[in-house]
């Protein structure tokens, strides 16, 4: 049971906010799902911002084929979107893939054609750990968005998807997705966020961690020469809590010198495998978010899931029973805590779940 937590803690931090070695994403992949990897360059992409870079390098997975209907039109694509510091290796995780890829199953590969992207400042993408560091344009979710978008059209050749099923990032991003290219996807299933402005305690345990960092000197105003380990230690303190399951916790760590090896052991493995300087852009990628205001300009079928112990995303704040409404075709659920929940990491422990989306996506399959 201990090695389980400990797997999905390591999760949730991969898929929230960490960045973890190709190497050691690799291999945490299991074999059995033999993905494909693409790239796509984007010349002179343009950020909201203004900023530009020369090329934009976008790298991502694919598994599976893509099908096209009568008139051409890609139907079976399916956009996968991990976390804040995961990459597109994050949902192949066995508690993710082996409950949805495989025959039979929601996202049958045989079936569908499934995309897993590294996001700007991810993975193999673009990020400021490349090189110009600081420097490196101050990308928001709009321009991850609108390189997702480029990609599919121009390097995948994919004009409409399925499905977009994005996890905290992820699903801030699917909202994202729903208001820009509204008619490029069937559905929706946004997991683990709130579709409003970044704010309260959200924002404010994101901003702490930056500081953690920015106050470092070995820092240097991203110029270090060793890392800035005191401020990544802060920082990896907040995302152990933020990323929590209490009941789990309690449950597998129920005395002091058991909680304090697992915390030593936890945060020694998330600081090996952080750059600060990307640390910072990603956790900061949300400061511009807030569909709440053109929620309504959603048309497309959403299945919005949250979990009742998620710290990020707290449900006594009765944020999503006011805006689901907005949607013309959404709905939310929240999953109350049980043995089976994870946190803020729910939103990847598909068994938990898995019923609500098969139902989803038979209620909105194109007849």
């Amino acid at each position: 049971m201990e090695t389980t937590l400990i797997m999905i803690t390591r999760l949730i931090l991969l898929a929230l906010l960490s960045t973890a070695t190709v190497a050691a994403n690799a291999a945490q992949t299991p074999s059995k799902w033999r993905t494909q990897d693409g790239n796509y360059d984007i010349a002179n992409f343009h950020f909201k911002d203004g900023e530009t870079i020369e090329k934009l390098h976008l790298h991502y997975l694919t598994l599976g084929n893509p099908h096209r209907d009568a008139a051409g039109h890609t139907d079976n694509a399916i956009l996968l979107l991990h976390g804040t510091g995961g990459n597109a290796h994050s949902l192949l995780n066995p508690v993710f893939s082996d409950v949805l890829f495989g025959p039979g199953q929601p996202f049958d590969i045989t079936k569908y054609f499934l995309i897993l992207p590294d996001d700007i400042g991810h993975g193999q993408s673009s990020k400021p750990s490349d090189g110009l560091r600081m420097k490196f344009p101050q990308y928001d979710y709009d321009d991850m968005v609108a390189s997702q978008h480029t990609m599919l059209l121009e390097g995948l050749h994919v004009d409409h998807l399925r499905l977009i099923l994005g996890t905290s990032m992820g699903c801030m991003q699917s909202f994202v997705w729903g208001e820009t290219f509204p008619q490029f996807m069937d559905s929706l299933a946004p997991f683990a966020c709130q579709p409003i402005e970044l704010a309260g305690r959200n924002r404010m345990w994101r901003y702490m961690a930056m500081q953690d960092i920015k106050s470092d000197p070995a820092w240097k105003d991203g110029n270090y020469t060793t890392p800035p380990v005191q401020g990544l230690r802060g920082a990896s303190d907040l995302l152990v809590i933020a990323g929590g399951a209490p009941l789990q916790l309690q449950k597998n760590y129920p005395t002091r010198a058991q909680v304090e090896a697992y915390v030593d052991k936890i945060i020694a493995a998330d600081i090996a495998h952080t750059d600060a300087n990307d640390f910072l852009y990603y956790v900061n990628a949300s400061r511009n978010y807030n569909p709440a205001p053109k929620l309504s300009t959603i048309t497309a079928p959403v299945l919005w899931i949250n979990s009742a112990d998620d710290f990020i995303n707290p449900p006594e704040l009765g944020i999503p029973e006011k805006l689901v409404t907005q949607m013309p075709h959404a709905k939310f659920i929240l999953i109350p805590i049980s043995d089976a929940t994870r946190g803020h990491g729910t939103h990847t422990v598909a068994n938990v779940w898995k019923q609500y989306l098969i139902d989803f996506l038979a209620h909105t399959e194109k007849k």
